[in-house]
């Protein structure tokens, strides 16, 4: 996105200086809450007869290796950034991703209520992930073609996800008003951002493990900057051949 500013404006109406107007980078209109949603690393492989540790309902997989060197490239890309704070969700996949920028600004983290992943139901614990892979399931296939899970057993809505998405953000942007702030959430959560952001229409992917998605706020109206930056991961392709 740019805009456009004029850089020589005549004050005498007989000057032959022409007016001209260069091309931008975008800047944030003032007053605006800038956000950077971070996904969290990459997380533990599920083993199947070997569920994920559970936080309440939830299934609370830790990083896996890869997870904890994604974990540093993105703190080590957000280090020195003017940052006012940074959210963790209550999952710890989260708050392992969150520290090496913690331990590197010298900061602390704050837990948003809000912005945790979707509850899966049934398919809590990795079984959601041998479900997506294998493909076959037809409640598997039901959420290919819809991009919801709406038709999972116990699974929270999209509309009850999406509904505390906007409270988690409107939550940040009340406390940080004209703030820049990092939060540490997950995939899921910024798909929905995104596609609130976007009229709440069409799918929103992929966002890819430890990816900066740059969300601004400003009276009201959300805009997305950027989606799913990963330059600091290395290669652009998903294809190497």
């Amino acid at each position: 996105m740019s805009s456009s500013n004029p850089n020589t404006a005549p004050s005498d109406p007989a000057s032959t200086t022409p007016a001209s107007y260069e091309q931008l980078p975008f800047a944030a209109p003032a007053g605006a809450t800038e956000i950077l949603l971070v996904r969290h690393g990459a997380s533990q492989a599920y083993v199947p007869g070997e569920p994920f540790p559970m936080l309440g309902p939830q299934g609370d997989p830790p990083l896996s290796p890869l997870g904890r060197e994604q974990a540093k490239l993105v703190g080590a890309r957000l280090s020195g950034e003017p940052i006012d704070a940074v959210y963790v969700t209550r999952l710890q996949r989260t708050v392992e991703t969150s520290q090496p920028l913690i331990d590197a600004d010298g900061m602390t983290s704050s837990v948003n209520p809000h912005l945790h992943e979707i509850f899966l139901g049934e398919w809590e614990g990795g079984i959601s992930r041998v479900k997506m892979a294998e493909g076959t399931d037809p409640v598997a296939l039901d959420v290919i073609k819809t991009g919801t899970f709406n038709a999972v057993p116990g699974a929270e809505t999209a509309d009850e996800f999406s509904s505390r998405c906007r409270t988690g953000i409107e939550e940040i942007v009340a406390a940080h008003p004209g703030g820049n702030v990092v939060s540490f959430v997950h995939g899921g959560v910024i798909s929905m951002i995104a596609k609130l952001t976007a009229g709440g229409t069409g799918r929103i992917g992929p966002v890819d493990n430890c990816s900066i998605t740059h969300l601004v706020v400003v009276e009201g109206r959300w805009l997305l900057s950027s989606f799913n930056d990963t330059g600091h991961l290395g290669g652009l392709f998903t294809r190497t051949s």
